[in-house]
């Protein structure tokens, strides 16, 4: 018997929400011999590629169900979610704005466009679809946390906080969002801290099941200057973490290295690009937790500039232009086979991907701090490039990144204290190799005597001084970055020196850097 189109849709449908796959993918071909159901068909396909995890077969599935039926917004936004998977994050964007003006009935796919802005690093873009599909069915906890999380980078934090009090209230055990409303406020008593720790106490778990709620214990203790209970539940996060990753530092040790020995003056001045864009990039690199947020958000109330925020793009760059496969981030091997690439091939890999985040302005900001490992390939690519290198006290750095959960090379103080004064041997060597190239920015100077630092550093990357800039508190851009809360304040000097209050826990750190002869006095 022969089934009718709409039999072989529904089928296909109830088989995709039973997870048989094989099923989908046999109705999905028969209809697509059908004229009348070929873009059912190839969005099926398309269902099936994706759950077989073949990212690329998904998007040309739900690209041709786009092309058979214009309509089909469901399949543009499934094809733009796995490019995102493949990296291709403009061509993402480019899908969603298409069709984002007839998402407003479909809660799934308003949320779902929403997060492909959010991966995207465009928040500002994926906040009111979070809304609109929050008002649409109320009340679902992923989609709620989903806008919470938005919330935050686009500085609502009070919203933010009060969703995942809600979302707690429901699920008290819920260790991410115990986490993220730490990270929201200041505690100023208790209340917080006892209900985590109670759940601590009496869940069972071993500290890797509960890494996200000894990072928030140890933050909402050092609220309370409770410093050692938060060292140890800081160490004791840190340590479940770098047993979970399987982390070893020895590989960013091997990585700065190499990077060291490839990327010296001599392979910089045998070849330079051409300048191939009109626009001036700014490169605001330095340790993660130095200060880097803070100047970009100064130069970003600049007229003249705009900001396309972290992104990937130039590490990604160096990796497909070394044509080495790795399931790491980067590796050592890496570096000498990107060295020797033509010159250009990175620079123009990475503006064909941080495009669809630029208006058009005469320079713009790319904040990543670990762009600091690349400042060779940098200069090499982009000869009218400024380069702003932002540093700070080495123990308050230091312990800036034990405290989050973000940094594999600093879960664990033993791992800090090989990997910092491999960083500082990188600085030297940047220093030696691109001299004045390099505008140094040291954070503690830049909030006690913001005024002329902040002349300094504009005169230094050739912009004219604006007013503006000295009042970074009016930056309401959105941030989706690990300061994504710290960045609406304005500038202090509260974290000065904050290391200190740890100084015991830090001190077999602070004495091996010494050994190794970092500064520190």
């Amino acid at each position: 018997m022969t089934r009718t189109t709409e039999q072989l849709s529904i089928t296909a449908r109830q088989a995709a929400r039973a997870r048989d796959w094989r099923r989908v993918g046999a109705c999905a071909r028969e209809l697509i011999r059908r004229p009348d159901a070929s873009a059912e068909g190839h969005f099926l396909l398309g269902l099936a590629e994706k759950a077989a995890r073949r990212p690329r077969a998904a998007v040309d599935a739900f690209r041709t169900a786009c092309t058979q039926d214009a309509a089909r917004y469901d399949a543009a936004v499934e094809a733009a979610a796995q490019l995102v998977a493949l990296g291709r994050f403009g061509e993402a964007v480019h899908l969603v704005r298409d069709c984002e003006s007839r998402l407003d009935r479909s809660p799934r796919y308003l949320q779902m466009a929403a997060t492909v802005y959010l991966n995207a690093g465009l928040p500002a873009n994926a906040w009111p679809l979070f809304r609109q599909a929050d008002a649409l069915q109320p009340g679902i906890d992923a989609l709620r946390a989903g806008l919470a999380e938005c919330s935050v980078y686009v500085g609502r934090i009070d919203a933010a906080a009060e969703i995942y009090r809600e979302l707690l209230a429901r699920n008290p055990g819920h260790q991410r969002n115990h986490y993220a409303l730490s990270r929201l406020q200041r505690a100023t008593d208790s209340t917080h801290l006892d209900a985590m720790r109670a759940i601590l106490e009496t869940n069972g778990q071993p500290d890797e099941r509960n890494i996200y709620l000894l990072y928030a214990i140890g933050k909402e203790c050092e609220d309370l200057g409770r410093w050692d209970e938060a060292f140890d539940s800081y160490s004791r996060a840190g340590a479940a973490a770098a047993r979970v990753a399987g982390y070893d530092v020895d590989d960013d040790v091997r990585l700065v290295d190499a990077i060291i020995e490839t990327c010296d003056a001599d392979w910089l001045t045998a070849g330079i690009a051409e300048p191939g864009d009109s626009r001036t990039p700014v490169f605001v690199t330095g340790l993660p937790r130095s200060g880097t947020t803070l100047v970009e958000r100064v130069l970003g109330l600049h007229s003249g500039v705009e900001s396309a925020g972290e992104t990937w793009f130039l590490q990604q760059a160096v990796r497909r232009v070394s044509g080495i496969e790795s399931s790491e981030r980067m590796t050592a091997a890496m570096i000498p086979a990107a060295a020797r690439s033509q010159p250009g091939r990175i620079g123009e890999d990475y503006l064909s991907n941080v495009v669809y985040k630029l208006d058009g302005k005469p320079a713009f900001i790319e904040k990543f701090p670990e762009n600091f490992l690349y400042l060779g390939f940098i200069a090499r690519e982009f000869p009218n490039a400024r380069i702003v290198h932002v540093h700070r006290h080495p123990m308050d750095n230091a312990f800036g990144l034990f405290r989050q959960s973000y940094f594999r090379y600093a879960y664990r103080l033993e791992d800090l204290a090989a990997f910092l004064p491999a960083w500082e041997r990188l600085a030297t060597h940047w220093r030696n190799v691109l001299g004045d190239r390099i505008v140094d920015v040291r954070y503690e100077d830049f909030v006690t005597r913001p005024d002329a630092e902040i002349r300094r550093l504009l005169a230094a990357v050739g912009l004219p001084f604006e007013e503006a800039c000295l009042h970074v508190e009016n930056n309401l851009s959105a941030s989706n970055t690990a300061s994504a809360v710290q960045v609406r304040e304005p500038m202090h000097t509260r974290s000065i020196g904050h290391w200190r209050h740890f100084a015991s826990g830090l001190a077999p750190l602070e004495a091996h850097l010494r050994a190794e002869g970092v500064e520190l006095d």
